[in-house]
């Protein structure tokens, strides 16, 4: 038995299912999860010894990869300094005030822990701010594990979503109506019916958890003027887009304003550190200025605004969002390959999908064969056909060479034999 497979079976003993977030358990594609010792620029160094090129890099969190120099030596200086102290800093201030000034609609912040916090507390802002009760969310946007948000969607367009977990009361579920991602139409249809009833529309700009899939030209633009039109507020959910594409959010570079935008991953250099923002009379709703609550004894940790400071000063000193953009070249049968800027999806179906819907049409099992063959050329892609990898500043043309080697040399195996992804169900794809 192997080190990893060693500590996975005593992680199951202890922990549910072996794992802390239920991807990491491989079981979307099989086989053991790997345990991770260290992390050093693109590569991750695992407990059997293993080196691997982490296109994964903590969910998209890591823009310059692991153990960066800077982000290490602030997190260390504040270290030194106190791990926490539930009380405000001047670091807080200082991250704060960089974080408004690189978003040109974002006036105040509030740090929380979590991408699931920031939303959380977005919808509740959402919700105090109008009076109103009910949600439009997006089948295949992915908000965090709040209540409202693990629903997808229901029986028709017009009814309230359906609880995609236990544990979640019918009610809750009840107030959340959910739309085919990039369909203006069912989006507009619902708001012609409830608008009056909704208090938010939240979406994920660019949606990245059904995969990596764009907005279509002209969606994010009628949300706004839906939202507008209806009384609702425009919730941009940016936990991953943010600062992803550029050095500010999706929103600012594409030209729409949301009235709230969630942050996170990138914003805190890798430790939990996550934000909501918006202009300054929506933002004195919370509590102590207005009447909607949040609170957190961890929030704007001293340590986690130190990383997310470090990160902020970074992306603005250094120009690296075009060369971690280039298109990553080669030609894969059986994969659709979608990129947007620093971030892909292998999808394992033909085309590239649209929303959820179609999505769901890939072939998760020839993607589980096509991960595991990749991670052994040492190429470390998210353990789920739906989740989005992503390139980092730290990443090496080497790396993107032995990526596009590993994955052209997977999809153009013609005999279909092995443990590459040419097997039988992708090469049906590649005749239809």
């Amino acid at each position: 038995m192997s080190l990893n497979e060693e500590l996975f079976k005593r992680a199951a003993q202890v922990i549910p299912g072996g794992v802390n977030s239920p991807v990491r358990s491989f079981r979307s594609v099989g086989g053991t999860p790997v345990f991770i010792e260290r992390g050093a620029g693109s590569k991750l160094y695992t407990s059997d010894g293993r080196e691997l090129i982490d296109f994964c890099m903590s969910w998209g969190a890591l823009l310059f990869g692991h153990a960066d120099p800077d982000i290490i030596g602030a997190v260390l200086k504040a270290a030194v300094d106190g791990t926490g102290f539930g009380a405000a800093t001047r670091r807080e201030v200082l991250f704060a005030e960089k974080l408004c000034s690189m978003i040109s609609y974002v006036e105040q912040v509030r740090c929380v822990n979590s991408g699931t916090e920031a939303v959380m507390t977005a919808i509740r802002l959402a919700r105090g701010a109008t009076g109103r009760d009910k949600i439009l969310k997006f089948d295949g946007c992915y908000h965090g594990h709040s209540d409202s948000m693990l629903v997808s969607a229901g029986s028709g367009l017009l009814t309230g979503g359906l609880s995609s977990s236990a544990g979640v009361p019918a009610a809750t579920a009840a107030d959340t109506l959910v739309a085919p991602y990039n369909d203006i139409a069912a989006a507009e249809e619902i708001m012609k019916h409830s608008g009056d009833q909704i208090a938010a529309i939240i979406v994920e700009p660019v949606a990245a958890n059904m995969g990596l899939v764009p907005p279509e030209p002209g969606f994010l633009e009628a949300l706004r003027a839906l939202t507008h039109r209806h009384g609702a507020l425009l919730i941009f959910d940016e936990v991953i887009t943010g600062f992803r594409f550029g050095p500010t959010t999706f929103g600012a570079l594409c030209g729409v304003e949301p009235d709230i935008t969630c942050l996170g991953k990138i914003i805190g250099g890798g430790l939990p550190l996550a934000a909501l923002g918006g202009r300054r009379t929506l933002m004195e709703q919370l509590a102590p200025l207005g009447p909607v609550y949040q609170a957190g004894t961890l929030s704007g940790n001293p340590l986690a605004v130190a990383a997310g400071l470090a990160t902020l000063e970074k992306i603005g000193r250094d120009r690296f969002f075009e060369r971690i953009g280039n298109p990553i070249p080669g030609k894969f049968q059986g994969l659709e390959l979608q990129q947007k800027g620093g971030a892909f999806t292998f999808f394992c179906r033909k085309g590239l999908p649209r929303n959820l819907a179609e999505a769901k049409t890939c072939d998760t099992a020839a993607y589980g064969r096509f991960f595991h063959a990749m991670l052994e050329r040492g190429i470390y892609l998210p353990p789920a056909q739906f989740e989005t990898a992503f390139i980092s500043a730290a990443h090496t043309g080497a790396d993107l060479a032995a990526l596009t080697a590993a994955a052209s040399e997977m999809s153009s195996d013609g005999n279909g034999q092995g443990d590459g992804i040419s097997a039988e169900p992708l090469r049906r794809l590649n005749e239809e």
